[in-house]
């Protein structure tokens, strides 16, 4: 008795803790999915201590992740793997980032490489496998740009986005000073953002300065919630700004009870921004943001998360019509945009794309890119490499191609505060910067020519796919008059295969490793398809059991017909293909008798074929007699020279033979 009281004890106990932990854990995961990462960290840190779960873990982990706590995040994701190794692709991707963000490049390179194994067909996975060469050529020895603190406007908090204004910035931050004595927001614990002006003339880059920095606009602009990301018309009689999905006094939420942003417009009337509207390609169950205008103000580029995007945010443009109307909204597309973050587009003066990425290659979690408007698309994106790029966040680059100044915001090691904005000096030009970033290219051209794999003939028409390493299909030929094709600039020190098919023949593959020779010669030979063979003197004959005949007779034998239906079946399959029906006796009777029989014999087997479809014009018949037997169960017509056979060696010889004249 008193050893089932202390069970149900233990027991009653168990339930206590295990109701416990789950109460605690419903209250960290509404601080999680309401955003309150902070909160959230705090709650499933303590949770942890109890016994760490794969739940509590992961989302710790991401707790420290959206909140560029990348030391935590590596560590949290580190033990989450070594006690819980099989996750899901994303999981895995989030770590490898991690790890690069505190500069394991060699661990997260292991990770990276796990990731694309996971996820073949992910860009991310393919970009940063493939392209690990250019990590040494985005730290140069003689870099591209001077990068400095602002520190006179730098607080402990996020400062961020710099829009040049006349002759002030404007920049946004979640200052104490604001219009509104603004509530903390819940994602860092951090007020709201406002958009904050300071002179051109007052920024400094020494320790303990102050600038002046002053709110840029009333309550019309300014509200109780997130308002960033300026960019004016040509005439700055237009603005476009992000601010949370709150307008006239309405808040609003999507499904799940989160408050997304939204991009919004204001217009300069009587000296003061009026007349502000939601755009009308916003969302409420999406976010839109990180509005940049063309120079000629014709073309509104942003960023949003958007359905039928590629990734978890994508870039986009937009028409801006004479009348203020929009035209389609347009996603950049692969090039541009991964499964990743695309954020923060910069439209320069001289029509540069700059913009951040964590899905392209580069040196931290979100990394600065350039790249071109074309004809088909937009150019490969060029990384800016460092100083402008960090092992963290990187973003909100702007420039001034003509006095190559601009600034950078970053959370990089050495800043005030949580994210700070940094002056830019171009001392490059991109063109530069590309060939400092890219000689280190090394592509390879290869070579081949197919072949029959029996009599080596070549083999001109076959077509070749180029498959990469991740299976992806990369190029396509067809081989010459000579049967001869190549692939050329293929980047080195990757995976390739070549595969080759060609009609009558079964597919064959090459598997390669580009190299830095600078050619690659390679030979693919093909077997005929299964549904061909060859006969005693190499002929190419359709593939099918034998068709017998009974002794001394032509007509269609039941277990002919099976064989014989094969035959229209295949010739169907290939409707170019012209065969002969070639037919055979034994070497019993008198020879000219046999080849009459074996003439009648065959031209019953092209009347049957007929007769199931198959034009006449595609098939002939033949009756070579006794002419070639397949063993030696000789017997002439004299009788001097006869061989003893049973009489199943003799049936081999009454066969029926259909051999491809022409394909």
């Amino acid at each position: 008795m008193k050893k089932t009281i202390q069970i149900t004890t233990l027991l009653l106990f168990s339930s206590f803790v295990l109701l416990g932990q789950t109460r605690s854990t419903k209250i960290a995961d509404d601080f999680f999915e309401n955003l309150a990462y902070v909160k959230a960290a705090a709650s499933y840190k303590s949770l942890a201590k109890g016994g760490a779960t794969e739940h509590i873990l992961k989302r710790l982990g991401d707790c420290y992740y959206f909140l560029v706590q990348m030391p935590e995040a590596s560590e949290t994701y580190s033990e989450l793997f070594l006690r819980f190794p099989n996750q899901t692709p994303e999981y895995v991707f989030k770590y490898a980032q991690a790890l690069r963000s505190v500069g394991k490049y060699n661990e997260s390179d292991k990770m990276m490489k796990k990731f694309h194994q996971l996820a073949e067909d992910d860009s991310r996975g393919i970009n940063f496998t493939e392209n690990k060469w250019l990590l040494k050529a985005l730290t140069p020895k003689n870099p591209s740009f001077k990068v400095e603190n602002l520190k006179s406007i730098n607080t402990v908090n996020s400062d961020f986005g710099v829009t040049e204004y006349g002759n002030t910035i404007l920049f946004s931050s979640p200052q104490a000073d604001g219009i509104y004595v603004k509530r903390d927001h819940s994602r860092n614990n951090k007020s709201f953002l406002d958009i904050y002006k300071v002179l051109k003339k007052d920024i400094t880059t020494t320790e303990g300065d102050k600038s002046e920095i002053k709110p840029m606009f009333t309550n019309r602009i300014n509200s109780k919630y997130h308002e960033s990301s300026v960019t004016f018309s040509p005439k700055k009689d237009t603005m476009y700004f992000t601010r949370n999905n709150y307008l006239k006094g309405k808040y609003r939420k999507d499904g799940e009870g989160v408050n997304k942003l939204k991009i919004y417009r204001a217009t300069w009337k009587k000296r003061k921004w009026a007349n502000v509207e939601e755009l009308p390609f916003n969302g409420n169950d999406f976010s839109t943001g990180h509005p940049s205008l063309s120079a000629d103000g014709n073309q509104l580029y942003f960023a949003s998360d958007r359905p039928g995007g590629l990734g978890k945010s994508d870039i986009y443009v937009v028409e801006v019509k004479a009348d203020g109307s929009f035209g389609e909204v347009q996603n950049l597309g692969p090039t541009v945009n991964t499964e990743g973050r695309e954020m923060f587009p910069f439209k320069a003066l001289d029509d540069v794309l700059y913009f951040s990425s964590d899905g392209h290659f580069g040196l931290g979690a979100l990394d600065v890119f350039a790249t071109n408007k074309q004809k088909d698309g937009y150019t490969t994106p060029l990384n800016l490499t460092a100083p402008v790029n960090s092992k963290l966040d990187d973003f909100a680059f702007s420039i001034n191609p003509f006095t190559k100044k601009g600034y950078l915001s970053s959370n990089r090691e050495g800043g005030l505060g949580d994210d700070d904005i940094y002056s830019v000096e171009q001392l490059q030009d991109l063109a530069q910067i590309v060939k400092e970033v890219m000689p280190k290219t090394c592509t390879q051209n290869v070579t081949g020519i197919v072949r029959d794999k029996k009599d080596l003939k070549l083999l001109p028409g076959a077509k070749l796919v180029l498959l990469d390493q991740s299976g992806a299909n990369v190029g396509e030929t067809i081989a010459d008059i000579n049967a001869t094709f190549s692939f050329n600039s293929l980047a080195c020190d990757q995976n390739f295969t070549v595969i080759a098919a060609k009609e009558y023949y079964s597919e064959n593959s090459v598997s390669f490793i580009s190299t830095k020779d600078k050619k690659l010669n390679l030979e693919i030979s093909l077997d005929i398809a299964n549904d061909f063979s060859y006969n005693e003197i190499g002929q190419t004959i359709i593939k099918i059991n034998p068709i017998y005949f009974d002794y001394d007779k032509s007509y269609i034998r039941p277990d002919a017909i099976i064989e014989l239906n094969n035959i229209v079946r295949i010739m169907k399959k290939y409707p170019n293909m012209i065969i002969e029906s070639g037919s055979h006796t034994d070497a019993r009777g008198n020879s000219s008798y046999n080849e009459a029989l074996s003439d009648r014999r065959a031209k019953s087997t092209v009347a049957y074929i007929v007769e199931k479809g198959i034009e006449s014009s595609r098939i002939s018949g033949r009756g070579y007699g006794e002419e070639r037997l397949v063993n030696g169960c000789l017997e002439n017509d004299s009788k001097t020279k006869t061989v003893k056979c049973t009489e199943e060696e003799h049936q081999s010889n009454r066969r029926t033979e259909f051999v491809i004249i022409r394909r």
